[in-house]
């Protein structure tokens, strides 16, 4: 794509994130998408984001979770921005308004913070070493095409179909990092609504592991000399623990893990 049509794709994606306008999907346009030119949207978003006074403060890595690609029909995770009006503390934002997200889902998801950037290559001790905090929370996401139907380069170029980090209590690695690694692959979580059990799954369907995830971001991030590495600092949402599931006014959702000294967490919609 040339500059000018990378830029009206970032534009009508901004202008459909803000009005909650869903718009019909850039794959499917005459001059189409592509995953390559997705990610040069990237920075376009990013600098729109930063235009109004959003300030980026970490990552969510998306379809890391391999039944969800199946469902979408996404063959890889991909990546957008979290920014500080869409990433909260749980504790502060226990409820949030539907009509302020697209189609919006609920995905428990387990989040890091990194006191240090990973690089390429790393195992998952040495991962382990780059992470100053682990915590259990949601993400919020949406879907500005209709009906949830999209190509990986789409979900790119929608932020990679971002709506909100909430983040639960966050808990130091440091005195345990051995017991973090083994938990993160092996933990199990109940997604509930309103008391009723509405899905299973852990960290092993997150790529395997949460700190797998982490790794495939960074090696992504190695090949792409367009968008930034990753830096100490930033907040990173792994990707659902179990399928995205729509949420409605009036309902009240609680994950509960067992294998891993997480919370239970909880959120309300109205």
């Amino acid at each position: 794509m040339e500059p000018q049509d990378l830029k009206a794709v970032a534009d009508d994606a901004i202008a459909s994130l803000t009005s909650h306008r869903q718009i019909p999907t850039f794959s499917s346009r005459p001059c189409g998408l592509t995953l390559a030119d997705a990610y040069r949207v990237l920075p376009l978003l990013r600098g729109a984001f930063e235009a109004r006074g959003e300030k980026v403060v970490g990552r969510k890595i998306g379809f890391t979770n391999q039944k969800v690609q199946k469902v979408y029909g996404v063959q890889a995770p991909i990546w957008g921005y979290a920014t500080d009006h869409t990433a909260h503390d749980l504790a502060h934002a226990k409820v949030q308004r539907v009509k302020d997200f697209t189609e919006p889902r609920i995905e428990p998801e387990i989040m890091f913070g990194l006191k240090a950037p990973p690089v390429a290559g790393m195992n998952e001790a040495e991962l382990i070493d780059c992470i100053e905090w682990v915590s259990l929370g949601y993400e919020i996401v949406q879907s500005i095409y209709p009906d949830w139907k999209f190509t990986a380069a789409d979900t790119v170029a929608a932020n990679g179909v971002h709506g909100a980090l909430l983040i639960g209590p966050r808990h130091a690695v440091a005195s345990r990092k051995r017991d973090w690694q083994q938990e993160l692959a092996s933990f199990t979580v109940e997604l509930h609504c309103n008391k009723k059990l509405s899905q299973r799954g852990g960290g092993v369907f997150v790529l395997g592991s949460p700190l797998l995830a982490l790794r495939h971001l960074v090696e992504l991030l190695t090949k792409d000399s367009i968008n930034p590495p990753l830096s100490a600092g930033e907040i990173i949402s792994t990707g659902t623990l179990t399928l995205a599931m729509p949420v409605n006014a009036g309902e009240t959702w609680t994950t509960k893990v067992s294998g891993i000294p997480l919370e239970e967490i909880t959120i309300q919609f109205e």
